[in-house]
């Protein structure tokens, strides 16, 4: 299977939270977004100063999200992202949402390979699922 992985699926594995995607590490592919390296570490960083995380939990987890980022394939934040994400999506979609999805949309475009779209967030799932992906995480 090859995936795309949005910012949710690799934060509930780096803040080792329950239910995990089940397919995590069982790819034969994996993308992701640079975005979602952003997106991670603003998590990160803001459960720490809401003391959600204490100094041994910040280290793991940026520990955790390094190894992680190690073992994907990043999509570079293009002006042809930028340009797919500001189109019409036919359904309700967030602005960080929308860059995934476009991220996710040209690089199947431009792979032509069977992409599957992995969130843990049912709204971009709808939305992904409406341009064609199949959705796993939910």
């Amino acid at each position: 299977m090859i995936l795309y992985l949005d910012t949710s699926t690799v934060l509930r594995v780096v803040l080792r939270q329950p239910h995990p995607l089940a397919e995590w590490a069982s790819w034969e592919r994996a993308y992701a977004s640079e975005l979602m390296g952003v997106e991670a570490r603003r998590n990160i960083d803001r459960l720490k100063l809401e003391a959600a995380l204490d100094d041994s939990g910040l280290i793991a987890a940026q520990q955790d999200l390094a190894r992680v980022e190690g073992t994907i394939a990043r999509v570079r934040l293009t002006r042809a992202v930028l340009l797919r994400a500001a189109m019409p999506m036919g359904t309700v979609v967030k602005t960080l949402d929308a860059l995934h999805i476009a991220t996710a949309l040209l690089l199947r475009e431009r792979q032509n390979i069977p992409l599957t779209f992995a969130t843990h967030d049912q709204q971009q799932a709808v939305a992904a699922q409406t341009l064609g992906f199949e959705c796993v995480g939910l």
